[in-house]
This record gives structure tokens, sequence and C-alpha cells, in this order.
């Protein structure tokens, strides 16, 4: 039996298939952005016939089957999701464009040459309703259901392909959204219809209200896919469930997805830490900054002790997402992004990137912009002869006509553009750890860089030198790094609720019930997935702040219950977790304030089943000489002069070699690229470690 993950990226769609003996065997072809699906049949093609073996029959093998995509993010950042209605409760129309008075969120609010921020969902299409319901869940004004139907019923007259329900203090009580709700579905026929409660079932209306509008605004579009995406799986041969890869570092079931397609914001990038973590702990690293550079975006994340982190303050574009996702920073910057000069005639590389069509200028399928991959063949780094194992042959003419578009006006040889290119978006990059790291306290030389995707080993030496950072870490799995991540996920939801109160007047009895309400609802939802309850690991947690405080910090209750029939919260634990919130917060901010009253916020449940176990492979033992594995040189070049550099063939190099740059490793599906101040050793698993010399 084999397991099986897809990540699909904006250039490249990855797949990993591991097998019974931990062998694992990569893949990876063109993503087609029309319809991704292809592009995911194809990769599973390429698998089959490795194995020497139809489709149908390799996918009746497969065990597991996890799906990444970007389509998502893509929709969102891209601004082509559903048009889409609100209904909100009477006098709250305009909750999501008055946001909390930012004007954007990248720029100061007092500047008047900032456009202002554009909602997803017009003012005209978002429409009120009588009904009122406290923040105690008691009903001041019932909902009124005619107005409600009239509502939906003159949304789907404008056009409306999706519809979101937002109600004031649903989270309390979400009778009346739920009704709404029903009401639309029936107004819409079938249409795409979600609601708050559903999606987001905690306090503070701004971010419960624009999470459920993005979730609507690209939901028709992920279902489509998926729907799309399951029936080529069946007819394919494939009869189980597919997994899908949560922005939350969960995986879990198309049929709860397809509702609630907001969890999929960030669903690819949010495999990769789980990957970082898991390949830092076999080699006894447990600080690690991890970095996934593919054909069109970078992807960062800081990993401290070895816990992966979690947010609920993201952004994406200027949509407010405040849904639980892996704490990931990205950037325009990948093997595809294109280099221009601006009008202050200094060169730029990104964000825009040359995708999958038409690609950079040296694939030959039309590309005419200058683009990072470019500079990298010009550079000797990347092989023109064996990009993809020889599936793509790289034209170095046509990325020198490219690369030109840069050089000429920057008077430059086209060289020197091209090492101008390597330099800048290496020093983008740099700037993007440092923004996740230095800026929040971390100092980076006591990390090792771990370094994925097909374009992150060419660059990843180069950005830690630029950082200090005295140890790279590339997986074997480089190049499939998001997919590889999709292995070390557990199967699991995260449950909210709100309670807002004082640590010293809570109702722990309250505590306990919205708790037993969020288990029962995770011991069914993991039934239906055929999970019985005895598997089932729950992790509680509440949101904290001190009084008066605007953001509050996660904190686990300590010693309570992890499984379905242990015991419940009690006020010694209660005082425990007091105490454990004043040091997480002096950890975080460096200082604590005891005298002050703690308040808990919001209360979560993270409930999974923990991933089957696997193991990698180990490869044969060599000798630490590794000039055996040498296939050739090529003339590449560093610190600005040009170089006679050995080339190594990653399938003939075995555990124990050991060797010093400058070097390349080519392997079929990415290239590492090692510069001379650097020493390379591979380990028994396959991973290269790049150790850079101490400068005194």
């Amino acid at each position: 039996m084999y397991r099986v993950s897809v990540d699909v990226g904006g250039t490249f769609t990855d797949c990993l298939v591991l097998g019974e003996e931990g062998e694992l065997k990569q893949f990876k072809s063109p993503t087609t952005p029309q319809d991704p699906s292809l592009g995911f049949l194809a990769c599973l093609e390429k698998a089959a016939k490795d194995f020497r073996r139809p489709l149908a029959a390799f996918l009746a093998d497969v065990d597991l089957l996890i799906h990444g995509t970007t389509l998502a993010t893509n929709t969102l950042i891209n601004e082509n999701g559903a048009k889409t209605g609100l209904i909100t409760t009477k006098g709250f129309q305009d909750v999501i464009e008055i946001r909390r008075g930012y004007k954007n969120i990248r720029a100061s609010m007092y500047n008047v040459f900032v456009p202002p921020y554009k909602p997803l969902v017009p003012r005209r299409h978002r429409l009120e309703v009588e009904e009122r319901v406290l923040d105690s869940g008691e009903v001041l004004t019932p909902l009124n259901e005619d107005e409600a139907r009239a509502t939906a019923a003159k949304l789907k007259e404008a056009g409306m392909e999706s519809l979101a329900v937002c109600f004031l203090h649903s989270y309390a009580n979400p009778q009346h959204e739920q009704r709404a709700a029903d009401i639309a579905r029936e107004v819409f026929n079938g249409g795409y219809v979600t609601a708050s409660h559903d999606i987001l079932p905690v306090w503070r209306e701004f971010e419960r209200f624009s999470t459920t509008v993005v979730s609507a605004y690209v939901g028709p579009v992920v279902e489509r896919y998926l729907k799309a995406l399951v029936k080529r799986l069946e007819e394919s041969g494939f009869k189980k469930n597919l997994l899908l890869m949560l922005s939350s570092g969960l995986v879990e079931t198309v049929a709860h997805c397809v509702p609630r397609a907001v969890l999929l914001i960030g669903s690819g990038p949010a495999a990769a830490p789980a990957g970082a973590a898991y390949i830092g702990e076999s080699t006894g690293r447990r600080s690690l900054i991890s970095i996934d550079m593919g054909g069109t975006s970078l992807d960062v994340c800081l990993i401290r002790d070895g816990e992966i982190p979690t947010t609920t303050e993201s952004w994406v574009g200027e949509e407010r997402v405040a849904i639980k996702m892996v704490d990931i920073h990205s950037a325009g910057a990948g093997g595809g992004s294109i280099a221009w000069v601006d009008s202050l005639g200094l060169l730029r590389v990104g964000p825009h990137s040359a995708g999958a069509e038409p690609g950079p200028a040296c694939y030959g399928r039309g590309g005419k912009e200058p683009t990072v991959t470019d500079a990298d063949l010009l550079l000797g780094y990347v092989p023109a002869d064996f990009f993809l194992g020889g599936e793509i042959e790289l034209a170095r003419d046509k990325a020198e006509e490219a690369v030109k578009k840069v050089a000429q006006p920057l008077g430059m040889t086209v060289a020197q553009a091209a090492q101008a290119i390597f330099t800048t978006v290496n020093s983008f990059m740099a700037d993007q750890i440092t923004e996740v790291s230095t800026k929040r306290g971390n100092d980076v030389r006591d990390f090792a860089l771990v370094v994925g995707g097909g374009a992150g080993p060419v660059h990843g030496a180069a950005i830690a030198e630029l950082l200090s950072i005295p140890a790279v870490l590339i997986p074997s799995v480089a190049a499939a790094y998001s997919a590889f991540g999709m292995f070390a996920m557990d199967v699991g939801r995260n449950y909210a609720r709100s309670y807002i109160c004082g640590a010293k007047n809570i109702d722990i009895e309250k505590v306990n019930r919205l708790y037993g309400e969020m288990e029962a609802e995770a011991v069914a939802g993991f039934r239906a997935n055929g999970i019985a309850a005895a598997e089932i690991v729950f992790r509680r947690s509440a949101e904290m702040r001190y009084g008066g405080q605007f953001h509050e910090v996660e904190v686990e209750l300590m010693g309570s219950t992890s499984s379905p029939q242990g015991g419940g919260f009690t006020a010694q634990q209660l005082e425990t977790t007091v105490n454990e919130f004043h040091r997480q917060h002096e950890k975080l901010y460096t200082f604590r304030m005891p005298w002050k009253a703690a308040e808990f916020l919001t209360f979560r449940l993270r409930a999974t089943a923990p991933r089957a176990p696997f193991h990698l492979r180990q490869i044969d033992e060599g000798g630490p000489d590794a000039a055996g594995a040498i296939k050739r040189r090529r003339r590449s070049w560093f610190d600005g002069q040009e170089v006679d550099t050995p080339v190594y063939d990653g399938a003939r190099l075995l555990a124990g070699a050991r060797f010093s740059g400058p070097a390349i490793i080519e392997e079929t599906t990415t290239t590492v690229v090692i510069p001379a101040r650097f020493d390379c050793a591979v380990d028994q698993w396959k991973n290269y470690l790049l150790t850079r010399e101490t400068v005194l």
C-alpha cells in the first residue's frame, strides 16, 4: 500500500509517494491554472508509470491521499471569487467596511494617497434583517423570517452566486443564523450559503464577519474544483476519502471543507513547517527556520523548541482571516519571480511571477520576461540538460535575451545582471526571514535553516550567508517539501467558544459545559469518518489577556484532560492556568503584571486522531570521499568570478559523504548550490547538512 500527498502550487504540482519500506519517490508536473485537477492527475499518472502500473491499479493500492492547494488563497488574492451577498443584523451593514478603522494594513491610516479599502461585498449587496441576540445568548428581537426571505430573494435576483449570513452575537446563540441560512438555501435552491457561527463561532464581530465573507467569496470556486477532482479520482480508480490540508496544520475530509472553504486559505504552505519539524527532530535540531521557495512564492516559518506556531491574527491581502492558521509569512519570491527596473533605475525582483504559463523565458514556452530561474541558469547553478531530470530542456539563449532587458538599462553585462538578480532576490528573502526572527526578538544564529521547494536549495546557502546562519539543512524531499509535511499531519479539527470573564469570577461549570459541547461535536465528526472516540486526543487551551489589553495570549489549560473519558476543569487547574498565562506573557513580551486581573476570552479545543506512523528508509553507508559521485564539471559564478565547479550526482551520494564548496549537487527535482565557505555532509536519510565556516 502507498501513501500519496499532492501539493498544487502556482508553478508546479508536486507528488510524493511513500512506500511500505519507507522509500520516498518525488514527481513534478506543471500546474494547469485553468483546471488544477488536470495537473493533479498528470502527476499521479507520472507516479503510476514509474511504478509500472496502470493508474487505476496504482490508485487502488493508495491507502492515504492528502491534497494541499493554493486555490482558495489565489482566488482571494486575484479577486476572482464569486459574486457574494451578505445578510446581517439591522444596523450592522457596514461592519466589514468600517473594520477597526484600518485604512490599509500596510500603510499609515493617515496616508491620504492610499486608496480606501474595497470590501469583497459592495454595500448594495449587504442587506439587513430585523433580529437581535444579546451577548448572553438571550433573544431580544425575534428573527423576521419574511424579511430574511425577501432579502435572500433580492440578492438572488441581483445575480449573487454566494451568500454569507452574519448576525450579531451568533456565537452565543446561533438559532437566528441557522434559520436565516436555511431560508436562504431554500431561496437559492442549493446555492452556496454559509453562516458565521459555522465558520468562526467567537466574539469580535468584524473578525467573524470578515472571515465568513471570505469563505463565501472563495467557496463556489473551491466547491467546483473539489467536486471535479473527486469525480476524476473516482473515475480513475480511487475509492477512498481524499483528505485536504488545512491552514491550521491539520487534515480533513472534502465534505467538511467544502462548506467551510476559508479553512483552505494557505493550505499547501501550512504543511512545510511540519516537514521541517520532522526532519529537524531526526537530526537533533528543534530551533528551526523553515523556508519553502517554489516557483511563485516564499513561505517562512520560525519553529522554537519544536513547536509550530499558530495564529488567529492573519491577513490575506487586505482581508482579515481570523481562523487558526499556522503562522507563516509569505512573500512574492520564487523561481518564476520577474526581475524589472523601477522608475528610480533600481533593480527589483517580484512579486509578479511568470507562473506555470508561460513560465520563465528559458522554458521556451513563450515567456519573455527575465526571471530568477533564467538568472540561475546563466550563473551555471541550474543545468540546461537535467532540469526535472531532463524532462524540460532549458534554452540558455532565451534566458540571455530576457536578462538583457534589465542588463541594458543598468549598464551591465548579462552575467553581471544575472548575479544582480540572484543577489537581489536573496537579499529580499533574507529580509523576510528577519521579519519573523530578528524583529521578534530571536537571534537567527541560534537556528538552523531548513530549505525546501524546487528553487530553495539553489538559494538557501546564499541566504544563510547573508544572515550569518551557521547551518543549512536541505531534506532529501526538498523539492516536495510541503507534500512531505502532509505525511506528518494529524487528522483533526479546531473548535472554539467565546466566554468573556475575569479569572476571579469565572463559572467553571460553564467552562466544562462549553468543552462538553465541543468534545461531543468532535466525537460525532470523527465517528462519521470511522474514527473511534478512544483514538481522539483533546488539547484544551484558552485565549487570555490582562484587563484593558487588546491582544491576547493562548495558554494551554494546565492539567486538563486529553481524552473524552477524563475529568473536567477544576478550580486548582484554573489557578495553575493563570500562573501559566503570566509565564507565557513574560516569555512573549519580556514582562508580566500579576497585580492585574487576568481575563478569559475564548476557549479552544484541538481534537486530533494521531497520524499513522511512518519512517524513512536509510540509504547505504559510504566513506567520506565523495569524488566517485562527481558526474561532470561546469563553469559557475561564485563571488563575482566564474569557477570550474564540480557537479555531483545526487543519486550516487552515500551516507557519510563530505565535501566542500564551491560545488553543485544535481537531483532529479532540484539542484543544491554549495558556496565556497560551506561544507556539505550527507546523513543516513539523504539529507544535506551545509555548515558555514566560522569567521572570527
